[in-house]
């Protein structure tokens, strides 16, 4: 007799979660055929938060309570817009760093997809987060292996790759959770 998995998440089968696999998809591709290009988006984007995130704090710090706690976040607003300003300015060293953040997050979303898999194995179509875990833990090894020289080409491209899993991963899913909740209707409606 097959295992019956609830399923309790609210809009986990919606039309909504499969365009967003397809779209992780196509921009996953965009990403890999042109990796210098989605390598220097990346981090611009990165490096503009980490102003943006400055700025907000050197707002706050005019709103805090006492003059210390107003130094210490002007402080710390400061050394953030400076450091994301250093790095749109040096944009290869801003790419160089984040390989190696890059190396980690896959590493660590590795993990967590093969944790997330041994918990929902008897679910349909659950063999895609496997792969999902063990290609990105693969992934993440490979920035490390080639880490300084592939810098360049290894944010696109790496990224590409993990998005066009994950977009992959979503469609698996959510056609199999589709199917599921087919199954438990038509019990339903048998009993």
């Amino acid at each position: 007799m097959a295992q019956t998995i609830p399923i309790s998440t609210p809009g986990a089968g919606s039309t909504t979660s499969i365009l967003w696999g397809v779209v992780l998809v196509i921009l996953g591709v965009l990403a890999v055929g042109s990796p210098l290009v989605a390598a220097f988006a990346v981090e611009g984007a990165i490096s503009y938060l980490i102003v943006f995130a400055g700025i907000v704090h050197i707002i706050l710090a005019f709103r805090a309570h006492g003059a210390g706690n107003m130094i210490w976040k002007l402080l710390v607003g400061l050394a953030y817009v400076a450091f994301g300003g250093y790095l749109i300015f040096r944009p290869l060293l801003g790419v160089a760093s984040l390989t190696l953040v890059l190396a980690s997050l896959f590493l660590i979303e590795g993990v967590f997809d093969l944790v997330l898999y041994s918990k929902m194995r008897a679910l349909q179509g659950s063999s895609w987060v496997l792969i999902d875990g063990v290609v990105t833990l693969l992934l993440g090894l490979m920035i490390y292996m080639q880490w300084p020289s592939s810098a360049f080409w290894a944010i696109g491209l790496l990224v590409g790759i993990s998005m066009m899993m994950s977009g992959f991963t979503r469609i698996a899913m959510t056609l199999a959770i589709r199917q599921a909740e087919s199954l438990t209707e038509k019990t339903k409606l048998a009993a």
